[in-house]
């Protein structure tokens, strides 16, 4: 099973090629659960509200993981609520930053911010794209993780994670 997790800023387009690429390979893909926990919290999110939300990605993984898809897409993961996290309330919960460590995941698309930003309730920092970018990269290169930069157009974006998804696909099958 090849696993394939989306990553980056706010408004990127990471929902939007999650549900591309699910179309195009036929496979599931598991939304950010985030944006469910917020909409239904009625207040302010606070610290310990980030925990829940990792457990409830996690669990949405386990979910899909149990079908045993040949490729699954993560719209997020664990990275996002360690770098929000972070950045909110200056730490980040153990349970989170353990729990990325073993993030089980073959490769991550990093969307850039060449897209325009589009106003959501949930988005917060329209003019923090590019420090969010170059903290998302350096974060990638610390864990030792494969990843591909995504930019361009929709149509572009999706060629290219296509494309990338496609060079994991022929390694693991050298394997």
């Amino acid at each position: 099973m090849l696993k394939i997790a989306i990553t980056g800023p706010e408004s990127t387009g990471k929902s939007t090629l999650a549900q591309q690429l699910a179309q195009h390979y036929g496979v599931p893909w598991v939304p950010e659960y985030a944006r469910e926990y917020i909409a239904h919290l009625g207040r302010p999110y606070e610290a310990h509200d980030l925990e829940k939300i990792a457990r409830g990605q996690l669990q949405r993984w386990q979910e899909v993981l149990g079908a045993q898809p040949p490729l699954v897409l993560y719209d997020t993961e664990l990275l996002v609520l360690k770098i929000w996290s972070e950045h909110a309330y200056g730490v980040c919960a153990p349970w989170i930053l353990q729990e990325l460590k073993r993030q089980d995941v073959d490769l991550y698309l990093l969307l850039n911010i060449d897209l325009p930003w589009e106003p959501d309730p949930q988005r917060e920092h329209p003019h923090l794209r590019q420090y969010f970018y170059d903290w998302y990269k350096r974060e990638l290169e610390g864990l030792g993780v494969p990843y591909v930069a995504i930019s361009g157009s929709s149509e572009e974006r999706l060629l290219n994670a296509i494309q990338a998804v496609e060079q994991v696909r022929q390694l693991r099958s050298f394997q």
